[in-house]
């Protein structure tokens, strides 16, 4: 059993930050749900536990554990009220974009996506709905972000963020025959429009869309119509929200 230290108390709680993570290599679950979900996808390098919490749990043989008290955790979360349980796990490898991947099955794509919950929520609906890839601009948010990981409830275990220049991996992709949709506001209706099975869904940013640059790659421009058309209504959708309307299409297609 390890004996937490102020520097590893002070390491761990880095991890709330992009340049922690990076710098140790590592990233925090907090919760039990969190990290229930999570414990069998990643390396662990601590689980971190009120002594309560380590007597009603059975944890996988060899697993590094550190007693706390809940004060000691709220000092290391980043959560407004401490959690019995954190767990640190290794960063994995960064995962790999494979162009051809887009020709058999539906991928995301993330155009500088800012908000850690909207990215967490779009991996969950990703995985809800069978993705298990999601490709990202480099500038779209860190997929460890502990809200990040809060919001995709499990989802992180199993959908995997490719990061990278995102015109390059689209077009990458739209060589290899893939098609590339968008959310447009002079898109077709995409509640009439023919939708394939594979091919890749691009999202914008919350606040200015999909970028000019990533727009050039776009094969097919959708919209989502308000109802009914023509009255007044709100501005645009929430990303998330945005984002599970048009997997939802591209999905009861396949029914």
């Amino acid at each position: 059993m390890t004996v937490l230290t102020k520097a590893l108390r002070r390491d761990i709680a880095s991890l709330a930050e992009i340049k922690g993570r990076r710098k140790i290599g590592a990233f925090m679950a907090e919760g039990t749900k969190c990290v229930l979900d999570t414990i069998g996808a990643f390396a662990v390098r601590h689980i971190i536990a009120t002594p309560a919490w380590l007597a009603a749990h059975c944890l996988p043989e060899g697993t590094d554990i550190i007693e706390a008290n809940r004060g000691e955790i709220g000092e290391m979360s980043s959560m407004s009220l401490a959690p019995d349980v954190i767990a640190v796990y290794e960063l994995p490898e960064p995962a790999a974009f494979h162009a051809d991947d887009a020709a058999t099955q539906l991928i995301v794509a993330l155009d500088r996506v800012q908000d850690p919950g909207n990215l967490g929520t779009i991996m969950r609906t990703a995985d809800w709905m069978g993705i298990t890839t999601v490709i990202a601009s480099n500038d779209t948010v860190d997929c460890f972000n502990p809200k990040t990981i809060q919001a995709t409830m499990g989802a992180i275990s199993r959908v995997r963020v490719v990061y990278g220049d995102l015109p390059a991996m689209l077009g990458e992709a739209a060589r290899a025959g893939a098609k590339i949709y968008g959310t447009f506001l002079d898109g077709d209706n995409i509640y009439s429009s023919q939708l394939s099975h594979n091919g890749i869904v691009v999202m914008g940013n919350e606040g200015r869309g999909i970028s000019p640059e990533v727009a050039a790659t776009v094969t097919r421009r959708l919209l989502i119509p308000p109802y009914p058309a023509g009255r007044p209504t709100s501005e645009s959708l929430n990303v998330a929200t945005a984002t599970a309307i048009v997997l939802s299409q591209f999905r009861s297609r396949q029914f």
